[in-house]
């Protein structure tokens, strides 16, 4: 009786697991936005998520109120081809940076930006600006120079002694830890607050290194051909055994992303969009983003229940889990 009754269930079981992990992975809904730019970096300035500020090539400035549904473009009159790459918010106070050197600043909102002078003797480019407060600011080159200001930009002080050189990606934790990918891809730099110099690593792989961030507790690699690495737990150099999960059909991943401790998102060129329910051990491939028709660059998540991809041409795409 009970051999029945399993061959009877497990079917209707494995339908309805597989019929959780389509709507799971179906939550992303695409927006396009009236303009051809490609977007470089979007924040919050809200716990709730949804007063936001979207920016990109062209000096493309969105904001939106409703949680990125619906998204305003903001022009900000600025002479010049600028690329706006990184934008971040503490509360009222919202800070922007693009290249060539350019860095805004606001107090009110974003009702209105203040373009404050940078100088001649920066080492690179402004590559990544985050707030940490009233007036207070920590400004990261593409060169790797890392610096803070106190008092709204008017003074900053380096936080450590020499650049570390040309990079591919820049990326920054939660607690102030910084992850550099040489620009050719063969090592890798780690800096943390306290320390006065960068550390290089050498990579633990033939394969190049395309794009490295910050997990809950470890480090995850991206290396070119779809490779995919995760360090061992609070390490930088002890690597677990690499994967090549055949849902990136051999296409590299550009950037990878945590909804929350077991559930990661890796994204790639040509609507590539892969995801993961075990922490990284399985990936499967999203079916319903395949025909979007665009690169998918950078995936945040604010929360486990909103995040977003930063796409080309005007589009972007929105994860709301309800």
């Amino acid at each position: 009786m009970m051999q029945v009754l399993w061959r009877f269930l497990l079917p209707c079981l494995l339908v309805l697991f597989l019929s959780m992990q389509t709507v799971f992975a179906s939550e992303w809904q695409v927006v396009q936005l009236p303009t051809k730019a490609s977007f470089l970096d979007i924040t919050f300035q809200d716990e709730q998520v949804q007063h936001g500020w979207l920016v990109g090539t062209n000096a493309t400035l969105f904001e939106t109120t409703d949680g990125g549904l619906t998204w305003q473009e903001r022009n900000l009159n600025i002479e010049g081809l600028y690329r706006f790459v990184s934008v971040s918010f503490s509360g009222d106070e919202g800070w922007i940076v693009g290249k060539p050197a350019l860095l805004l600043h606001t107090i009110d909102g974003g009702k209105s930006w203040e373009k404050i002078g940078l100088s001649a003797k920066l080492p690179g480019d402004p590559q990544m600006i985050h707030a940490l407060g009233a007036k207070s600011a920590e400004l990261a080159t593409d060169l790797g120079a890392i610096y803070r200001t106190a008092d709204g930009g008017k003074t900053w002080k380096a936080m450590v002694r020499q650049a570390v050189g040309a990079l591919r990606n820049l990326n920054r934790s939660t607690d102030g830890r910084y992850i550099a990918v040489s620009a050719k891809g063969n090592f890798y730099s780690t800096w943390e607050p306290g320390q006065d110099a960068w550390i290089q690593h050498n990579r633990n792989s033939s394969r190049r290194v395309q794009n490295m961030g910050f997990g809950t507790d470890r480090i995850w690699m991206l290396n070119r051909g779809g490779q995919i690495q995760f360090s061992k737990p609070n390490t930088v150099e002890d690597w677990e055994k690499p994967d090549f999960p055949k849902a990136t059909e051999g296409y590299g991943m550009l950037d990878l992303a945590y909804q929350d401790d077991q559930h990661l998102w890796a994204s790639g060129g040509s609507s590539h969009l892969i995801y993961s329910e075990d922490g990284g051990k399985t990936w499967e491939r999203v079916e319903d983003v395949r025909d979007v028709g665009a690169n998918f660059y950078d995936i945040h998540f604010f929360n486990p229940d909103r995040g977003f991809i930063l796409c080309q041409d005007g589009k972007i795409l929105v994860y709301r889990r309800t």
